[in-house]
C-alpha cells in the first residue's frame, strides 16, 4: 500500500509492493514525450517527493520496442516564438523535472528493453541507474542531425557518464548506442539478456528496499555530493537549444524530420538513418 494515493495519470500505471514503486509508461505507439505524458511525469515527480512509504522507484515500459522516446517535435513547432533565448535564470520545466528525479529521496532505476532517445534518454540519465536488455535496448540523441541540440540535459549528463569524447561522438553523430557498448561506456549499469533483466532489476530493487530507508537516503545524499551541480550548464544548454529551436533553419529541419517519418514506429526504429536523411541537402 502507498501512504498517500497516487494521482490519476493518462499514460502511467503505478503499483507498489514492499517499498518499491513500479511506474509503467504507456503512450503508444512509441512512448513519445507529448505534453500529456510530460504533465504525467511532472505530477508523478512532485508526488514522489512527498511519498514516504517507498524507497525505490523503477521505471519500465509497456511497449517492448520503446522505453521512452524524445519530446514531441510537433509541440516544439507549435510553440510560439516568444524568445530566441539569450539569457535565462530559471530552469525550464523539463530540466526541473529531471533535477527533481535526480534529487529524489529515493533510488531511481530504469529498466530499458527497447529504444530510449532524446528527452527520454535525458530523463533516464537523471535517474540513479539504467539496466538494458541485450540485443534490444538502444540509446540515441538524435537532435543535432535535425537542426537542434539536446535541450533537457543531454550535453551535461552524458559526458559525466562516459566522458567527453564518447559523449561527443554520440551527440555530434546522432548515433545509436546499443546495450553491450552502452554497458562498456557507462551509460547502462548492466546489459542483460531479456530473460534475466526483469529478475535482476526486481531482485536489486527489493534488496535495496529491505535496507534501513534512512541509510539508503543518506547514501544517496552523499553520492549526490560527489557530483558537481549541473545547474549552470543546464541553463546555458537551454539558451542554445532555444536559439536553434526557434531559428528558421531549426524549424525547417524539424518539419523535414516529421515529413520523412519522424515520430512513426518505422521511422523511430531507424532513427540514425532517418536523422541523417533530414540533414541531407534537398535538391
Amino acid at each position: 500500500m502507498l501512504d498517500n494515493q497516487a494521482p490519476e495519470y493518462n499514460h502511467l500505471t503505478i503499483s507498489s509492493k514492499e517499498g518499491v514503486i513500479w511506474v509503467t509508461i504507456d503512450n503508444p505507439p512509441i512512448n513519445l514525450i507529448t505534453k500529456s505524458l510530460l504533465s504525467d511525469l511532472i505530477r508523478l515527480s512532485l508526488w514522489l517527493e512527498k511519498e514516504e512509504e517507498s524507497i525505490v522507484v523503477v521505471f519500465q515500459s509497456a511497449n517492448p520496442d520503446f522505453f521512452l522516446a524524445h519530446f514531441d517535435v510537433t509541440a516544439l513547432l507549435e510553440t510560439p516564438v516568444e524568445t530566441t533565448g539569450t539569457t535565462t535564470e530559471e530552469l525550464n520545466i523539463f530540466d526541473q523535472l529531471c533535477e527533481r528525479l535526480r534529487l529524489l529521496p529515493k533510488v531511481t532505476i530504469c529498466k530499458i528493453a527497447g529504444r530510449v532517445g532524446g528527452g527520454g534518454s535525458e530523463i533516464a540519465m537523471a535517474c540513479d541507474m539504467r539496466f538494458a536488455a541485450l540485443g534490444l535496448a538502444k540509446m540515441n540523441q538524435m537532435e543535432v542531425p535535425i537542426g537542434i541540440i539536446p535541450g533537457g540535459g543531454g550535453t551535461q549528463r552524458l559526458p559525466s557518464l562516459m566522458g567527453y569524447g564518447r559523449a561527443a561522438e554520440l551527440i555530434f553523430g546522432g548515433l545509436d548506442l546499443d546495450a553491450q557498448m552502452g554497458e562498456e561506456w557507462g551509460y547502462f549499469n548492466r546489459a542483460l539478456p531479456l530473460s534475466e533483466l526483469d529478475e535482476y532489476v526486481t531482485w536489486l530493487a527489493d534488496r535495496i528496499a529491505s535496507f534501513d530507508h534512512a541509510a539508503v537516503i543518506g547514501a544517496k545524499n552523499s553520492l549526490l555530493n560527489s557530483v558537481p551541480s549541473p545547474i549552470s550548464g543546464l541553463l546555458e544548454e537551454s539558451v542554445q537549444f532555444s536559439k536553434l529551436c526557434y531559428s528558421e533553419n531549426g524549424q525547417m529541419l524539424m518539419q523535414r524530420f516529421l515529413d520523412l517519418g519522424g515520430q512513426t514506429v518505422e521511422g523511430e526504429l531507424r532513427i540514425p538513418d532517418l536523422s541523417a536523411e533530414v540533414a541531407k541537402p534537398q535538391e
